[in-house]
């Protein structure tokens, strides 16, 4: 009953979303028929596929405006880390200054959101791609084209990203 009601709502909230992205695209300034029911269908799919992951552990967390916000001004950090780990993976394949490897490192993070915000930003920026994230402790299994300790802390690895996903997510 309670995943029910989690898929419902979220479900409804990205029926909403939609709605409102697509206000005056009808002919009156309303939406059409065909309009609605495709931003049912979608939202259906959405509440399926992310309502576990927006209602986890019970709360409203991403209905927060506050936390909208913040990612949206996480772009500006993350467009920046990717741009200087192009230059870097350019020059460590120009220089031939590799060391790959796997490393392990634990950022804390408590919601499974909050490490998928880390686990797909670390995959964005070149150089990284997160392997694996174990479910019972949290640890990421990372493939680093520039393994400089064999115990990294996550600021190694990824620098400011496990503190945004923490203000994000948690």
């Amino acid at each position: 009953m309670r995943r029910l009601v989690v898929w419902a709502a979220t479900a409804a909230f990205a029926l909403a979303v939609y709605l409102l992205l697509t206000l005056w695209s009808g002919s009156w300034g309303l939406w059409s028929l065909s309009e609605l029911v495709v931003g049912a269908v979608l939202a259906s799919i959405v509440g399926v596929a992310c309502g576990g992951v927006l209602w986890e552990r019970g709360g409203w967390r991403m209905l927060m405006p506050h936390r909208w916000l913040l990612l949206v001004l996480y772009i500006i950090p993350l467009f920046w880390a990717m741009a200087r780990a192009n230059v870097d993976v350019a020059w460590r394949v120009i220089t031939g200054n590799i060391r790959p490897g796997i490393v392990r490192f634990d950022p804390g993070l408590k919601t499974e959101l909050a490490r998928t915000i880390l686990a797909n930003s670390i995959t964005l920026t070149p150089g990284t791609l997160t392997v694996d994230v174990s479910d019972h402790s949290g640890a990421f299994y990372v493939h680093w084209i520039n393994v400089t300790d064999d115990n990294p802390t996550p600021e190694d690895v990824c620098g400011a990203f496990p503190a945004w996903a923490r203000r994000i997510a948690e």
